[in-house]
């Protein structure tokens, strides 16, 4: 699933690069694919509810399946956005039936691991997808084929496990705002974090290349920022058992909004500079959202985790619909280098906002019975 996802949202944002489309059309594109998982959601729970978990991947896998043929039936922008809002809807689909899966049948002593290895297995695939880039030509005659094969492919070890099904019951509903009022310093970490890593996998290839590198270079520049947070995640899982997970986050912001001053500030950089800076990036800003639902889950009831799954992916969602389409407005006007000064922007503000709230907000523990 990761390789596929990558593999097309990447192949899709050099081709309207190469194609003189600005960048705030590439933010659009990225945008699209953020408010099709936001919107979403709800067809996925009831599609898992009604169809359960393997048949509703099935379907899932289909409509994905169709959107990238038809992104090589026709190259039309309002077109591609509309495929582009239909692949999200299906992908939090699956998105939905593999963490659920993984959830109920870790119990407490296994979750830890079980989801660390589910972290690392994603940023595997990010990685593979983006090394792939360097082997597709300008027509995307490989990487949209190849798209097709990895979402098909990923329904054989479903289809073919024995582990038993997870239940389809459905939780009761819980008011969003409720909820987000209740845990106001992990919702904006992962908000924060959505319009990062939107920004991210829809703009830096794009970034990359303005600065003169070649599609191989452009992968292996992606690929390494991916790297950087597959390393980061276990060193700051472990720290955040040990220390305050707020200060912790704050001081990962800090850093991050530091790291990424240089290449948002300084024109010319190499292309060896750029790719030091993307390491240090990439093991910052990919640890956010795990911090982030590590804080959440440490201050809600167990019974209310599978609503707060889903709320956290939601506002996630909706910050990576959010950030390429400032991303690129900025890059727009501004320069490539834009890119990098949004995100010491936004991490500034986080590591800001979240000691204003730590401070002066209401302290509450969320549906705790």
């Amino acid at each position: 699933m990761q390789v596929g996802s990558t593999l097309l949202i990447t192949c899709l944002a050099l081709r309207l690069n190469a194609a003189g489309a600005g960048d705030f059309q590439v933010g659009a594109l990225m945008a699209a694919n953020a408010l099709g998982m936001v919107c979403g959601g709800g067809a996925g729970r009831l599609l898992i509810a009604r169809l359960g978990h393997v048949r509703a991947c099935v379907a899932s896998t289909g409509v994905i399946v169709l959107a990238v043929a038809g992104h090589m039936a026709s190259s039309a922008l309002p077109f591609w956005l509309l495929l582009r809002a239909m692949v999200g809807a299906a992908t939090i689909c699956q998105l939905m039936v593999v963490e659920s899966w993984l959830n109920e049948r870790a119990d407490g002593k296994q979750r830890g691991t079980v989801l660390a290895m589910y972290m690392i297995a994603t940023y595997a695939g990010m990685m593979l997808g983006q090394l792939a880039v360097g082997a597709d030509d300008d027509a995307g005659t490989f990487a949209l084929p190849a798209v097709a094969l990895a979402f098909a492919l990923c329904l054989a070890p479903l289809a073919l496990t024995r582990t038993p099904r997870p239940s389809t019951g459905s939780p009761a509903p819980v008011s969003m705002g409720r909820l987000i009022r209740s845990l106001p310093q992990p919702f904006l970490v992962v908000f924060v974090s959505g319009m990062l890593n939107g920004s991210y996998f829809g703009l830096s290839g794009v970034f990359a290349a303005r600065q003169g590198m070649d599609a191989a270079a452009v992968g292996c520049y992606l690929a390494l920022t991916v790297v950087a947070g597959l390393l980061a995640q276990l060193p700051l899982g472990l720290l955040s058992d040990r220390v305050s997970r707020v200060s912790l986050i704050r001081g990962t912001a800090l850093l991050l909004a530091l790291v990424s001053m240089p290449p948002g500030l300084v024109q010319g950089l190499s292309q060896a500079t750029l790719l030091v800076f993307a390491f240090g990036i990439g093991s910052l800003q990919f640890c956010l959202y795990p911090l982030g639902a590590g804080l959440a889950n440490e201050r809600i009831d167990a019974g209310m985790r599978v609503p707060l799954a889903g709320m956290l992916l939601t506002v996630f969602g909706v910050g990576s619909c959010i950030g390429p389409l400032v991303a690129g407005a900025w890059m727009s006007w501004a320069g490539p280098s834009s890119l990098y000064r949004f995100v010491a922007v936004c991490a500034a503000a986080l590591a800001v906002f979240l000691g204003h709230i730590q401070v002066h907000g209401n302290s509450r523990r969320a549906f705790l019975g």
